[in-house]
């Protein structure tokens, strides 16, 4: 199943909702639940698994990218399209670096990545409510299943 379009992967603050993908809630979800050897025992907790798995990758991701680009610290104006393409530019950058530098000393600067931790949010342009989508949550549905199906036919491996 292929949703066309983009999506934010919100956490379980977020209503499921037209552009929104959240995790089930009351439903297991943390990462260390899944470390800790638990199994998924439905297709919403295996869901959950992927989604908070993808989330800290993504949240990593743009952790190492906002060290590195003062740019990505505060809140964007530029139309989606450049926002899209400056996101783009710097995982490029960042990749360049990362094949060129084994070591990267901006990686282990252990004040900058306080600072980024104690940042304030950045204004208030911000969206606070998602309508609930009847017709976006049959499709977490369906995807769910779909995923979970695929996981026992491969032995609950992957």
């Amino acid at each position: 199943i292929q949703r066309t379009g983009y999506y934010y992967l919100v956490d379980a603050g977020y209503m499921n909702g037209k552009g929104f993908l959240a995790p089930y809630r009351v439903k297991r979800y943390h990462l260390s639940v899944w470390r800790e050897g638990a199994t998924p025992n439905n297709y919403q907790e295996y869901f959950n698994m992927k989604h908070a798995s993808t989330r800290y990758i993504i949240e990593r991701s743009f952790g190492m990218l906002k060290m590195r680009w003062a740019i990505l610290r505060s809140a964007s104006y530029y139309p989606f399209r450049t926002q899209n393409r400056i996101i783009t530019t710097y995982c490029l950058l960042y990749n360049f670096i990362r094949r060129e530098r084994v070591v990267d000393p901006l990686e282990d600067d252990s004040d900058l990545k306080d600072a980024l931790k104690n940042q304030s949010p950045m204004g208030d342009d911000f969206i606070e409510t998602v309508e609930t989508s009847n017709e976006w949550t049959e499709w977490r549905d369906t995807f769910a299943m779909q995923l979970y199906n695929n996981w026992l036919a491969n032995g609950g491996v992957g």
